[in-house]
């Protein structure tokens, strides 16, 4: 049992606890309307899903549970950003609307489609989801602050993809697999499984 316990409490599944634990202080500021306290935290949990990826390869600490303890902690990030920005800016959110829905169901599409078929949330951790993910970040902050429009659309598009190839994986995978990096990957997978 301790051997056990020593893959699940290591120091990559504590930095994704504490994105996991960033929600509650995000949902405070926006309540409070404290924008610039909500980009700087929200800044804060989005370098803490780049850096507990990085440590679980570093120290050779991959594990299935932090695989999904990563794919629950960008769920709920995502889902406080969603909500903390009805909170936060309803005129621009309404404006923009469109884009946020479809970046909304980009994120949670995939996970329930996956969670139909496997009974449980998937964690593939696409390279097209980094990229998304990564592209969505920069198009919240150019938006929400007043500089940029346009990115919250390319942003769109590459969420839509990355949702498109993630339900294409688990249409085509028989078993399920965390860290899936492609649909390529995808299709040796079911090639093996033959």
């Amino acid at each position: 049992m301790n051997e056990k316990r020593e893959h699940i409490v290591n120091l990559p599944n504590l930095v994704s606890l504490i994105r996991i634990l960033m929600a509650p202080v995000l949902f405070y500021f926006a309540i409070t309307q404290q924008p610039y306290w909500f980009i700087a935290v929200l800044l804060f949990a989005e370098f803490t899903d780049v850096l507990d990826g990085f440590l679980a390869r570093r120290l050779n600490q991959i594990t299935k549970m932090g695989s999904h303890l990563d794919s629950w902690g960008d769920f709920v990030i995502y889902t406080t950003m969603a909500i903390c920005a009805w909170l936060l800016w309803p005129e621009i959110l309404q404006r923009e609307l469109p884009y946020f829905i479809l970046i909304v169901l980009s994120f949670t599409l995939p996970s329930l489609i996956g969670y139909i078929k496997f009974r449980q949330f998937t964690s593939y951790h696409t390279l097209s989801v980094k990229l998304a993910v990564f592209v969505t970040v920069v198009a919240y902050l150019l938006v929400f602050t007043g500089l940029l429009d346009w990115p919250l659309r390319l942003a769109t598009l590459f969420c839509l993809y990355a949702a498109i190839e993630e339900i294409a994986i688990t249409f085509l995978i028989r078993h399920e697999h965390v860290d899936v990096k492609s649909i390529w990957q995808a299709l040796r997978y079911n090639r093996k499984n033959k």
